[in-house]
């Protein structure tokens, strides 16, 4: 699995993207068969050191020891996914509206096929806004699903972010607690949380960006990557007993999460700070099994993508998709 995460560069057609396919360079994802678009931001590769110093306020120890990791190029989503466009993905009808509406380059005959969500029994947003906000109360499985769905409308390799490259991509750079630094009184300015949000998500991009581009790293929802939450893995790092470029998941609970969100104090929106999935983020979920698609509680957690520079082969491919959910019979 190692390899599923080294970095590619697959041929892009000029419908798809707005830069030339021999540069490594930001583009603009096209959403086939709709007027949604998503942009990617080319992330240089390069080497940091991952984590947070015992002296930095706020951290705690599943944050240490710090150790260097080496991250190859890639892309990443400049917004989180919003529900436009992830609303498409869950909702069948309203794709081949879409489809239907703007037809150029529109292929349902793939997608057609794609495992799609179970129809959620309420309004997932809560009220909070839909279009232009961060889609939220996703599982971790469904995100993946969504990278499948969005694989076979584009041709293109989409997947979750690893917590090593969140977190550089989220640094960018920076070796302070944020990425605009340590000075809290500029919080506000890069980030919706808790001190700022009025009890709710904000559409995405309404705050400064990282140097790398991105927006929202810090807050508004927190957002899905690929690894299993291990409280001590970095000790494990260190210690030379895993050597992983990330920790597979293996059980439903918990996955790391990152980024903090609109309900988090300052200190869960630091680059290095990691949250774990709890079971509780479903707990109002009346079914059983609880859903496999839907959180119910976690209205501040969502994702963004990314595309690595090399293509793995097809058939880890294949197995990153073809994920089978972990049931959660709620006990």
């Amino acid at each position: 699995m190692k390899r599923l995460f080294a970095f590619f560069f697959y041929t892009l057609t000029l419908q798809q993207v707005t830069a030339q396919s021999t540069d490594f360079a930001s583009y603009t994802q096209i959403i086939t068969g709709s007027n949604q678009t998503y942009p990617m931001v080319a992330i240089p590769g390069g080497t940091y050191l991952m984590g947070s110093p015992a002296t930095e306020k706020g951290r705690k120890a599943d944050e240490g020891p710090q150790h260097k990791v080496t991250i190859e190029p890639f892309w990443m989503g400049k917004f989180e996914v919003v529900w436009d466009i992830y609303d498409l993905f869950t909702t069948k009808t309203i794709e081949k509206a879409m489809a239907a509406r703007y037809p150029d380059g529109a292929d349902l005959s793939k997608t057609d096929a794609t495992t799609r969500p179970s129809p959620s029994y309420v309004d997932m947003s809560f009220g909070m806004g839909r279009s232009g906000y961060p889609a939220i109360n996703m599982t971790h499985y469904a995100a993946v699903k969504f990278c499948a769905w969005l694989y076979d409308k584009t041709g293109l390799f989409y997947r979750l972010p690893t917590e090593a490259e969140w977190e550089y991509a989220c640094r960018a750079g920076s070796t302070t607690p944020y990425s605009f630094g340590a000075d809290m009184k500029l919080l506000g300015q890069y980030a919706v949380y808790k001190g700022n949000s009025a009890g709710s998500y904000k559409k995405i991009g309404t705050k400064k960006p990282n140097k790398f581009g991105l927006h929202d790293m810090h807050g508004n929802v927190m957002e899905w990557t690929q690894d299993e939450y291990v409280a001590d893995y970095y000790a494990k790092v260190a210690k030379g007993t895993v050597n992983e470029a990330y920790a597979p998941r293996t059980k439903l609970y918990p996955n790391s999460v990152r980024g903090g969100s609109w309900d988090d104090d300052p200190a869960i929106l630091r680059s290095a700070a990691r949250t774990p999935s709890d079971p509780a983020w479903k707990v109002i979920d009346p079914q059983s099994p609880k859903s496999d698609w839907w959180m119910t509680s976690a209205s501040f957690c969502g994702f963004r993508v990314v595309r690595p520079l090399k293509t793995p082969p097809i058939e880890e491919i294949r197995a990153y998709y073809d994920i089978k959910p972990i049931k959660d019979y709620g006990y």
